[in-house]
């Protein structure tokens, strides 16, 4: 990629391709102290107390003013360094994060989703077409589970019983089923489709997905598969853009499941 491609605008206001990338590797660090350095990590949330609502911009800003080639060496050794902790891991500790502890394989998919859902910034941004494959399974897993959370964050009634999803693999050969298959709450479509939405990179008006249900339809209005505030999401294409978050997909306070499975 041309070193000026580097700067160029990404979905996500204020954000340029570098600073996605800063994000990703800052987040692989934190993590990786996480499974790691215990109290390094807790040091690291220490200073994040310090500046509750500008922390992670400032670590974004701070690595996008590295040289395009440095900041890609560094993203890159970390997450080569993230993914050796996350294998040598024992499968049922809990690690601390900034919200509830995490066992290894939650967080493994939780870097998987935030990476997934900032390169499709990096992806939209450069105009690249992306492949999707059947690893969005973790990120339609961690949609699913966060049902309630995207309701309760809003303070709205999380509804009664479960949803059926039926989502379309992104091979078109199969289908994930998550929930009673006698549910009457009910999301259909394909899986890419889904992603995009609980992670806020897409307006559910330009997807293919389906609700029955009147429960059902206001979940695709609010659904977000990462903790924190609610994010104000993605507009249509074609209409006026809003502020949004740039980091609408970024489980700081993360798993808001109870971490771990």
């Amino acid at each position: 990629m041309p070193e000026p491609a580097w700067a160029w605008s990404t979905p996500a206001p204020g954000w340029s391709v570098a600073h996605q990338i800063a994000h990703l590797h800052w987040t692989d660090r934190a993590a990786l102290l996480a499974l790691t350095d215990a109290e390094g990590f807790a040091r690291m949330v220490e200073e994040a107390l310090k500046a509750p609502g500008s922390f992670v911009d400032e670590g974004a800003e701070e690595g996008a003013a590295l040289e395009p080639a440095e900041l890609l060496v560094r993203w890159r050794e970390g997450r080569a360094a993230l993914d050796e902790a996350l294998a040598a891991a024992s499968p049922d500790a809990r690690f601390p994060w900034y919200g509830p502890p995490m066992k290894a394989a939650s967080m493994a998919s939780a870097r998987l989703m935030e990476t997934w859902a900032h390169g499709q910034d990096v992806a939209d941004a450069l105009g690249v077409p992306r492949t999707p494959t059947a690893r969005l399974r973790h990120v339609a897993r961690i949609g699913v589970r966060a049902r309630d959370y995207a309701y309760a964050v809003r303070g709205l009634p999380v509804p009664e019983g479960e949803f059926r999803v039926e989502l379309t693999a992104p091979d078109g050969t199969g289908v994930w089923a998550y929930g009673p298959a006698d549910a009457p709450q009910r999301i259909t479509g394909p899986a890419l489709d889904f992603c995009l939405l609980v992670t806020q990179r897409a307006h559910r008006a330009d997807l293919a997905l389906t609700a029955t249900g009147p429960d059902a339809d206001r979940w695709l209005d609010i659904a977000q598969a990462f903790a924190g505030p609610a994010g104000q999401g993605r507009d249509p294409r074609g209409s006026t853009p809003h502020a949004a978050d740039p980091h609408a997909a970024d489980p700081l306070a993360a798993d808001p499941l109870g971490g771990g499975r």
